[in-house]
């Protein structure tokens, strides 16, 4: 195999990810005890999950339920081409891959959002800018809406992301 090195990923500085306490706790040991990690959307007091069969942790999901899944997304989030629908096991391959997908450009990230957005846009090579309203987007190629977003929780209304006729 005569592939070259992949140098650029030796200079990369990982982005720094939540829920791992340890680094804040060493930080700030008089801090107050129990510490509530907001760093990570895993809720420490979760939903309480019904029994689940075994299967499900030993095979894939068939084509069939995967179809299922965009179907019932689909009428949930009024999509009208449920083929604009991806199914992904999270979105950190997705936030990765879709900088690849689109041509250079200028692209605005409403911020503050998850860091990892601004890091795979600009790794690909395109000029990226965090705005913090959809106003200061205009213009750009891409815009990278987190809604609702993580980490503060803000929910633009469906009327704000949409604009009759074409592009916001």
């Amino acid at each position: 195999m005569d592939a070259l090195p992949n140098t650029e990923a030796k200079t990369l500085k990982p982005v720094a990810h939540g829920g791992d306490l340890s680094e804040i706790q060493d930080r700030y040991p008089r801090a107050p005890e129990p510490w509530i990690d907001l760093s990570t959307g895993i809720n420490p007091v979760p939903y309480p999950v019904p029994h689940l069969p075994t299967e499900i942790w030993s095979r894939l999901p068939a084509r069939q339920q995967e179809k299922a899944l965009i179907e019932a997304a689909s009428l949930r989030y009024g999509v009208r081409d449920p083929a604009t629908i991806v199914a992904a096991p999270g979105t950190q391959s997705l936030i990765q891959l879709i900088p690849r997908l689109v041509p250079k450009g200028r692209v605005a990230i409403v911020g503050p959002t998850y860091e990892e957005h601004e890091v795979c846009w600009a790794r690909q090579g395109h000029a990226v800018e965090v705005v913090t309203n959809l106003d200061e987007a205009a213009g750009s190629d891409v815009v990278v809406i987190v809604n609702p977003n993580n980490p503060t929780g803000r929910l633009l209304p469906r009327e704000a992301l949409h604009r009759p006729g074409g592009r916001r």
